[in-house]
């Protein structure tokens, strides 16, 4: 049985975050800065109830007799108690003889073109710790991106604003650092997991060192690119937030609507189609709030039962850094021309090229992880090299003017024509030469 270190992580990042959180919003008060407390204050406890909403979800504790637990949820101690469980339940497992075990088959990786299947016995300890650490890492996520990365955002920008980083302020900064970059390492292992849920998975640590520098340098540089931009045009943040928010919020609604499909029941039993509802538009949210930020390793899609595309499309990845690239050298544009006073110190040019590199280091650590590190990487259609080239094939081909589109194909229709002459030649010297044997036989 595996140590829960993830639940330990989790919750130690969740503490410190909401420590430090409350730490600085009591030293705003004490500056007189009512509206950075109360940001601070907003950025650190709504999370928190979101957090104590999918583990009671997750749990089912409402619909099972645990008052206690619930109203330890409402204290949001939900985390603290749910740790308590989980050492609980792995220091006593294997001390009394469980009733009944769970049978699970699982495929082993494919070796040699062939894949073996295993037959493991899951004992209730092991089910209801699998359980603990699954909702623990939908927690992190949740923590996150609703939480931890506006909150990063708020306070580097109160620093830009005040040109001073205090000690509480920076070590707060580097927490939600962290406890994004977490939370999006938790999301692919997730989405690992949840597409490759018949083979018997296991990340390797180079893995896990390719993941957190992939996540670091995109989010790093993704949050500072929206600082200052934010900070010389203030007036453009909201529409440039409210348009990546809504665009990808919308984004699985339409899919779901253009295909048609019936709306999906088979959730919760215990919940109503409004229920429902709540409970994708909370999923949706949650979406869009990842890919404001990074590239969400699990895509929404709400007419498959599981909620989540299977498919591994190389298309969606690659368009969403190329236009992630092209907004994020927009926005550092607008910035250099717009620029105040505040940065009379700075060197824009290198600071620009910097952020630009960061997001480049991102890519190569994506593209390192896809081709050599991932842990499924036997079984994709095609490696990640192959589907970026076809990619941008596909986009050479559409941003060529029609033009040389038109003198492609005439090209394309000569050569066809010429092949098809020179075979048609081949072929009647090929008829020809019978006739001619046979006229000088006789």
């Amino acid at each position: 049985m595996k140590f829960p270190g993830s639940v330990l992580v989790s919750l130690s990042l969740f503490v410190a975050e909401t420590a430090a959180a409350l730490c600085l919003s009591g030293a705003y008060r004490a500056a007189g800065d009512r509206m950075w407390q109360w940001l601070t204050l907003l950025f650190a406890l709504l999370p928190c109830a979101l957090v104590q909403l999918s583990l009671v979800f997750i749990h089912r504790d409402v619909s099972r007799d645990r008052p206690l637990v619930l109203l330890l949820h409402l204290l949001q101690l939900g985390p603290l108690v749910r740790c308590v469980e989980v050492f609980y339940i792995y220091f006593h497992a294997g001390r009394v003889e469980e009733p009944y075990v769970s049978i699970t088959k699982k495929r082993q990786m494919p070796k040699d073109g062939y894949s073996e299947e295993i037959e493991k016995e899951v004992g209730q300890a092991e089910g209801k710790l699998c359980t603990h650490r699954s909702a623990f890492s939908r927690a992190s996520v949740i923590q996150a991106f609703l939480g931890s990365a506006p909150q990063l955002t708020l306070q580097l920008y109160i620093c830009v604003l005040q040109q001073e980083i205090t000690a509480a302020r920076s070590i707060f900064m580097v927490l939600s650092l962290l406890s994004i970059v977490y939370g999006a390492l938790r999301c692919n292992i997730l989405a690992i997991k949840i597409k490759y849920d018949d083979y018997d998975v296991s990340v390797k640590p180079a893995a896990y060192l390719c993941i957190f520098m992939w996540r670091s340098f995109e989010i790093a540089t993704r949050v500072t690119v929206l600082v200052l931009f934010s900070s010389v045009l203030q007036i453009w943040t909201l529409p440039v937030v409210l348009v990546n928010f809504f665009g990808f919020f919308f984004y699985p609604w339409i899919l779901f609507w253009q295909s048609k499909s019936p709306f999906p029941e088979n959730i919760e039993k215990a919940l109503s189609r409004v229920g429902t509802t709540i409970v994708l538009c909370l999923l949706t949210f949650l979406y869009a709030g990842i890919n404001m930020f990074c590239w969400s390793a699990v895509q929404v899609k709400l007419n498959d039962p599981d909620l989540i595309n299977k498919s591994q499309n190389w298309y969606r990845l690659t368009v969403y850094y190329m236009l992630r690239f092209i907004e994020n050298a927009f926005l550092l544009l607008m910035w250099y021309i717009y620029k105040t006073d505040i940065y009379l110190y700075v060197c824009a040019p290198l600071l620009v090229l910097q952020l630009l590199i960061g997001y480049c280091m991102a890519v190569l650590f994506m593209l390192v992880f896809y081709q050599f590190c991932h842990p499924c990487k036997k079984l994709f259609s095609s490696s990640i090299s192959e589907g970026l080239l076809s990619c941008f094939k596909f986009l050479c081909f559409i941003c060529k003017p029609p033009k040389s589109r038109l003198t492609d194909k005439a090209e394309v229709k000569s050569e066809n024509t010429d092949e098809a002459r020179s075979s048609s030649k081949t072929i009647d010297s090929q008829k020809g030469n019978p006739h001619q044997s046979v006229s000088s036989n006789a």
